[in-house]
């Protein structure tokens, strides 16, 4: 295969290079500005919050902008190019994601008044529970800032002259610049000008394929007649891929753990300053989340329909499915200089905006939960200064985890699974101190352990006795006529070797029973790793002596059937309260007999009274 021939009109122009180089300089502009604007950067609120006085719609677009990430703008096409267009499910499981963080989690984060969520575990259990959430959320943020730097780089690689760590560096570096010098104010703002770029990209994508293929009406037959068009799948297997009730079910409890107590987020929106801010910012992400994963998947959708019959994965053209976008990209637009550039440069603020947010969330935590319980008196300007250092020593730690992540699978998937197998614990941690006032830390501990035990298991063994796949069909039939080059002696090897491979794949080999346990679909993961932390929890919690709801600050607590069933009667919801005094809640915390940690002070009636078993107790 002549393969320089078949990719002559699909490597970067010098415009395409100034075009991206752009894209660096304006996104190091922003930070530099913030550097020297405004407040300067010198304190932890300004570095770390944006002086809690940010507008909704520059949040909400930095929202939008982290949950794109290049995982999504190069993962979800290639999803959809290669499985079909079940993804697209996901938007009703987003509608969920937002109601519920507008409900439930995010007036209690705005009560607290907090910089780090995982202040509230303190609060709520002890320290030694904040810590194990922390230390728990870093690990799930630096593979995931991993696979983010690595994805683009993968692709850019693909279509330029750079080596693949180059750009590596080039993303690590360039991000770790602006957000270390900028703060939170430079990510956000970003993030709004490279969620612009992204958009653009999906778009221009759609539209060239469509155009390619004789128009959207025709785009949308060949996919549905290439098996691509699937959307009510109801089995209820859960050890089937995607399914309706793994994506709307599952796929609720993997986004929530991700904007629901995820701190990159939930410090996103304390920065809006008021609640009536954040629910205006989460509304507007909310709708921006649906726009985003349609035009994701519609981009898949036409880009099959543009290579139905020239798959150039079996090809052998391009090597991995992470690289179909930048070609598709390169095949439409690769004879319009600059152009190209514009495009792939969508694939890089993507990148560029996830990983700032995890920079600056990583900095949060480690600085509230690690530095000030070692340093409790440390000087603000000091502090500030330290939060910089441990944001750029996470920037090198993240370039450091692309290594990693190059060993990795599936770019989505993968991501996916994180979220499950880390932040589905997560997610049940923070769910056992809201809803379930008589857990105690001990119970906390203990389901977090085991949920990440068991998350790791059944991803270890799947990794073994992965779970089979039943894609619909691709082919190569075409790609002598397509690509004039493609000579039919390599149209005959690259099919053969597509075969063979295939073919061994496909051969049944014996799998153990257990097998089918580590069969179970990623996207279960969060709602099922969530749940066995939370029964775990309540379980340990049970055996070593209940909490007293009396004893714990009500604030710490969401009364559910308050915010989600208010239609039932008030007699009837107060019930539900299991001992929790909520209508106190609207007083100050010292005055209503509660220390700031959440445990209730003792009076003098208490004193003669026989006291209540309360290992939470907070000295």
């Amino acid at each position: 295969m002549e393969e320089d021939t078949i990719f002559a009109n699909r490597i970067f122009s010098g415009w395409d290079y100034l075009v991206l180089c752009c894209l660096f300089l304006i996104s190091s502009g922003i930070g530099v500005f913030h550097a020297l604007t405004g407040g300067h950067q010198r304190t932890t609120k300004e570095f770390l919050l944006a002086d809690r006085s940010m507008n909704p719609f520059p949040v909400a677009m930095s929202l939008v902008a982290s949950f794109i990430s290049a995982i999504t703008f190069l993962g979800t096409p290639a999803e959809n190019y290669l499985h079909g267009s079940m993804y697209l499910m996901f938007a009703f499981a987003y509608v969920g994601v937002g109601f519920f963080t507008i409900r439930v989690y995010m007036p209690i984060f705005f009560k607290m008044e907090i910089t780090s969520a995982y202040e509230y575990l303190e609060l709520r259990f002890n320290r030694v529970v904040r810590i194990s959430g922390m230390l728990t959320f870093c690990l799930m943020m630096v593979i995931y800032m991993g696979i983010v730097i690595y994805a683009p780089a993968l692709a850019l690689s693909a279509v330029t002259d750079l080596g693949l760590w180059t750009c590596v560096m080039s993303i690590g570096l360039v991000c770790t610049f602006y957000t270390t010098i900028g703060g939170m104010k430079a990510v956000l703002w970003t993030d709004v000008f490279q969620v612009v770029v992204m958009f653009i990209g999906f778009f221009a994508m759609i539209i060239g394929s469509a155009v390619k293929v004789g128009g959207f009406r025709r785009g949308w037959e060949i996919a549905r007649e290439g098996g691509r068009i699937d959307f009510w799948d109801f089995n209820p297997d859960p050890t089937v891929r995607h399914t309706f009730w793994s994506i709307v079910v599952g796929g609720t409890f993997t986004w929530l753990a991700v904007y629901g107590v995820n701190q990159s987020q939930v410090q996103r929106y304390l920065a809006c300053g008021t609640r009536a801010n954040a629910r205006k910012a989460l509304i507007i992400a909310t709708i921006g989340m649906l726009v985003v994963v349609c035009a994701a998947c519609l981009t898949g959708i036409y880009m099959y329909a543009y290579y139905a019959d020239c798959d150039p994965i079996k090809a052998g053209i391009v090597e991995k499915p992470d690289q179909l976008v930048p070609f598709l990209v390169m095949d439409l637009f690769g004879n319009m200089p600059g152009l190209p550039g514009l495009l792939v440069s969508s694939c890089f603020s993507a990148a560029l905006s996830t990983v700032s947010s995890g920079l600056n969330s990583l900095a949060a935590v480690t600085g509230e939960d690690i530095v000030k319980s070692i340093w409790p008196d440390i000087e603000e300007r000091r502090y500030t200064r330290v939060t910089k250092i441990l944001a750029a020593s996470y920037g090198l730690l993240a370039i450091f985890m692309a290594i990693v992540a190059s060993f990795l699978g599936d770019i989505l998937q993968t991501a996916l699974s994180i979220f499950g197998m880390v932040g589905g614990p997560l997610l049940g941690l923070f769910s056992l101190g809201m809803f379930f006032p008589w857990a105690n830390s001990k119970g906390a501990v203990t389901g977090l352990i085991t949920g990440l035990i068991a998350a790791f298991w059944i991803n270890i063994g799947s990794q073994f006795y992965p779970p089979p796949l039943d894609d619909p069909p691709r082919t190569i039939e075409n790609c002598a006529a397509r690509f004039f080059n493609y000579t039919t002696d390599s149209l005959l090897q690259a099919d053969d070797m597509f075969t063979d491979m295939m073919t061994t794949a496909a051969v049944p080999e014996e799998r153990p029973g257990i097998a089918t346990l580590y069969a179970l679909s990623y996207s279960w993961y969060s709602f099922v790793f969530g749940m066995i932390t939370l029964l775990v929890g309540l379980l340990v919690s049970l055996c070593t002596g209940l909490t007293n709801p009396k004893d714990v600050d009500p604030k710490l607590i969401c009364p559910v059937f308050d915010v989600l069933c208010c239609c039932i009667p008030e007699r009837y919801r107060k019930k539900t309260y299991c001992g929790v005094n909520h209508e106190e809640e609207g007083a100050d915390v010292e005055l209503r007999g509660y220390h700031k940690n959440g445990s209730k002070k003792e009076s003098h009636a208490d004193a003669e009274a026989e006291p209540l078993k309360n290992p939470d107790a907070i000295a």
